[in-house]
């Protein structure tokens, strides 16, 4: 068996495994976060005079925010500028022009282009009626605006996320402007600049798009609702509700992991600071039971990053997602559920086949608190999620109201007990925290405006769509085999979200144009834009782990893909068979595509470890393999013949006598 901490960074103390259980990040985890994640390497400022006036500004931020959602915002236009600039101003506060200097003070240079942020609104604001009715016919002030905004968009985008984005953004600016150049299909008349970046500026199919408006509103409640749910101690329940549920079962550890990082990644937007959040505190326990390095790293990137598929809150995409679809968030809930417990059957039954394969068990029972002591001291948390999921799909709600209610909701159940009370500094705590987390969320989604309002007005999507088909064929398979590499090579330069927003764009029209129904168009590149951060050679999430557990970074990216190898196929599982997403489907026929899904989870986990009651000969691992592919469409026949295989490796692994 492998010692914990061999090889590896320090031991984790005991006080580390503490901070790590009530969900709080060490100086040293936040270090990790930050060197694999763009997003979270903020400068940390020296002054005290400017910490102050940041904090505040964060909390005013989320105020506005709240206050607008609850009593209404200004005209579409002047909101979306607002908060733009808003986010622009934290942006230059929080990131420093280069990665290596965050430490120091805000230099003159930042303090420029935080004046240049609050340009843009206060023009729109003054001038609203003169900016709307030019739409198409800008002013010398419009274009200098529009130039102005679009710089300082792709400029706070480099910071927070890389140079990915930024050169898109650049290289779709260029097709819209030289279009007459291009070649084939890729002609367009071509504009010049005045058209495009006054499209981008004066109206909401730019930079003030749809995507914007949603992070104005759905993404920043929800992560300030994660915000306020982290400060009540919801971290320390999640991990000792799932230690009292798995903990003494056979690989409990790992179970530990995938439940913790699912309930946690649920109402947490970020993949990476859920692995450290929660894997500070698992990867040990996993590594002390004997599974690899290698192993507990992945089981931990896997399940974080299926948080971001799990409803109720699901990832900030989702809400994306129900704005391009025209339809409720409530409705994208309802079907994503069933997707989403499949992929973590599928984890779930890996860690148990490989802790019966390598015989680990749980931890002693004595050492781990009980249900009933969990729920009696911080069960009421469950409070507020049972109210959102009330307000969602019940009541009619919206879901801006559905998320200030739940937010105040939370505040008024944890103080129910001491232990979770939260006081008047955590709650401003909370607001500034959301409002810091927001924005880089919020930039990218101005970004990927910039591209999105080059697609528009040029008819690149219409473009893309019908090339997809043509190199497709034709062919739903190759089509979806397009969109799945499509997605997973944005989501190695960009984040997962404005890596979903282009291809849902892009290559969802494809999909709708061969009949599938757009809710499984776009759920498909909403799971492989996730996804992106577990494949290599760029996979964030598994990087992460990597380095809490001392694994090496691409074997645990790859045994991540192993481990999320249901997620992969339950996409092309929901678009041969929509009934998984409930789409026009009747209880009995959904029953049975449900069930035909989750056969076809458990013969490729089965497959995948070679191992169910005893080691799985190769061919009949096989023959578990076609089986879950033929499951992948839920015909009859299809489903008889992966049942076929199902009863083959049952009979393989009980009925036949073991070879001595």
């Amino acid at each position: 068996m492998e010692e914990q901490g061999t090889g590896v960074r320090p031991e984790v103390t005991v006080d580390d495994l503490q901070k790590a259980r009530q969900g709080v990040l060490t100086e040293e985890q936040q270090e990790l976060i930050e060197s694999l994640d763009k997003e979270a390497k903020t400068r940390r400022l020296d002054s005290p005079v400017e910490k102050t006036v940041f904090y505040w500004l964060c909390v005013a931020v989320s105020v506005y925010h709240v206050y607008t959602s609850f009593f209404g915002t200004p005209p579409v236009l002047m909101h979306r500028a607002v908060h733009v600039s808003m986010m622009l101003v934290l942006g230059f506060m929080m990131y420093p022009f280069s990665g290596k200097k965050t430490r120091g003070n805000i230099s003159v240079f930042d303090i420029l282009l935080i004046l240049l942020s609050l340009a843009a609104p206060i023009y729109i604001c003054t001038g609203y009626l003169g900016v709307v009715e030019r739409a198409g016919i800008p002013s010398t002030g419009d274009l200098i605006m529009a130039t102005m905004l679009i710089i300082l968009v792709m400029e706070a985008s480099r910071r927070m996320s890389g140079w990915a984005l930024p050169i898109l953004s650049v290289i779709f600016l260029l097709y819209g402007l030289f279009g007459r150049s291009m070649p084939g299909l890729f002609w367009h008349r071509g504009y010049t600049w005045n058209q495009i970046s006054n499209h981008l500026f004066a109206n909401t199919e730019g930079i003030y798009g749809s995507s914007v408006s949603i992070a104005a509103s759905y993404i920043f409640l929800f992560i300030l609702f994660g915000s306020v749910m982290a400060k009540s101690g919801m971290g320390a329940f999640f991990n000792d509700l799932a230690l009292a549920l798995a903990g003494h079962s056979i690989g409990g550890p790992a179970k530990v992991s995938v439940i913790a990082s699912g309930l946690l990644g649920s109402i947490n937007g970020s993949a990476e600071a859920n692995v450290v959040t929660t894997g500070a505190f698992t990867i040990p326990l996993m590594k002390k039971t004997g599974y690899s390095k290698e192993f507990a790293g992945a089981v931990e990137a896997s399940s974080s990053v299926g948080g971001q598929l799990l409803p109720p809150v699901m990832g900030a995409a989702a809400f994306i997602m129900a704005e391009i679809l025209n339809v409720s968030y409530s409705v994208i809930i309802v079907h994503a559920a069933i997707p989403a417990l499949l992929y973590y059957l599928g984890i779930i039954v890996q860690v148990h086949l490989r802790a019966g394969k390598d015989n680990l068990q749980g931890l002693p029972r004595e050492q781990l608190p009980r249900v009933r002591d969990v729920l009696r001291e911080r069960g009421h948390l469950l409070i507020p999620i049972a109210a959102l999921l009330y307000f969602l799909l019940f009541s009619g709600a919206t879901v801006v109201f559905s998320a200030v209610i739940t937010i105040v909701c939370t505040i008024a159940v944890a103080a129910l007990r001491k232990s979770t009370r939260m006081s008047l500094r955590d709650i401003l705590d909370a607001l500034a925290d959301g409002a810091r987390q927001t924005v880089p969320v919020a930039m990218a989604c101005a970004c990927v405006g910039i591209i999105i309002g080059v697609v528009s007005k040029t008819g690149f999507g219409l473009t893309m769509a019908n090339t997809i088909i043509t190199l497709g064929g034709k062919s739903l398979l190759l089509t979806l085999l397009f969109t799945m590499v499509t997605c997973m090579i944005l989501g190695m330069g960009v984040p997962s979200i404005p890596a979903y927003i282009i291809t849902a764009t892009i290559a969802a029209p494809a999909l709708a144009k061969l009949g599938i129904p757009p809710i499984s168009a776009h759920m498909f590149a909403f799971y492989y834009a996730m996804f992106a951060n577990l494949t290599p050679p760029v996979a964030l999430a598994a990087f992460a782990a990597a380095g809490l557990s001392g694994g090496n970074p691409m074997k645990t990216g790859f045994q991540s893909v192993k481990l999320a190898i249901a997620g992969f196929i339950v996409p092309f599982m929901f678009v041969y068979s929509p009934q998984l997403l409930l789409v026009e489907t009747s209880l009995l026929t959904g029953l049975r595509v449900v069930l035909g899904a989750s056969a076809g989870v458990f013969l490729i986990a089965s497959a995948i470890e070679g191992f169910l009651h005893r080691k799985i000969p190769l061919p009949v691992r096989i023959i578990a393999a076609g089986g879950a592919f033929f499951l992948i469409d839920s015909g009859i026949k299809t489903d008889l013949i992966g049942l076929a295989c199902l009863v083959i490796l049952l009979i393989s692994q009980y009925a036949v006598p073991r070879r001595l």
